[in-house]
């Protein structure tokens, strides 16, 4: 299969019936949704449990660092008057049907893809925000935030992929597509190395 048209393959072609999504792409949405689900749930059970027994310590505060409890009673935590999980739970099930239809070969339309890319988009926005907020403002992290925040992305380039199929011919366009992973893999990177810098304090009490 030629480069062209294994690229074809994995962003999916279209026809009357909508969008053919390649199996990669497929599989890596479900994913999202599958893990990104399970960890908005875990945080919002937390919450709960917060809320109940004020004095309740969650399972995800493991040291002065890495605190779920520490993040959750703050103000950032609730953005919109409700608990930021919340958000999560809606977005991520919508995510997962999105994956199990998508493996399963349904083709949903293209105005249906732009539209996840589009939430993805504002979603990575959020997650963005809220790790400048929890870096320098609340200085801790919460494991299952970090987990939605490590879905968020490659949520946003696979369903971008999908969305703007039909630029594929831009030439800027096709070199982003064709660097998407190494973006991604260099965010990762410039990620780990805020948090190693920012609380290099506490962790240098480790070694």
């Amino acid at each position: 299969m030629s480069d062209t048209a294994a690229e074809l393959d994995e962003l999916g072609t279209e026809d009357s019936s909508g969008v053919a999504v390649g199996k990669p792409s497929a599989v890596w949405v479900l994913i999202a949704g599958v893990v990104g689900l399970a960890a908005a749930m875990a945080l919002t059970v937390e919450k709960i449990e917060l809320l109940i027994d004020p004095s309740y310590v969650p399972s995800c505060s493991i040291n002065p660092v890495i605190s779920c409890g520490s993040v959750m009673t703050t103000p950032q935590a609730s953005v919109f008057g409700f608990p930021n999980s919340l958000i999560g739970v809606v977005a991520f099930t919508v995510t997962l049907v999105t994956g199990v239809l998508a493996v399963t070969g349904v083709r949903l339309p293209r105005w249906y893809w732009v539209g996840l890319a589009v939430g993805s988009l504002l979603g990575t926005v959020m997650v963005h925000w809220l790790i400048f907020q929890s870096l320098y403002s609340i200085g801790a992290l919460c494991p299952y935030c970090m987990v939605v925040w490590s879905v968020t992305i490659p949520l946003l380039v696979v369903s971008g992929s999908i969305a703007l199929r039909p630029l594929h011919t831009n030439t800027l366009a096709r070199a982003i597509y064709q660097w998407r992973w190494s973006l991604v893999a260099l965010w990762f990177t410039s990620l780990l190395l805020l948090i190693l810098v920012r609380f290099w304090e506490y962790w240098s009490t480790l070694l």
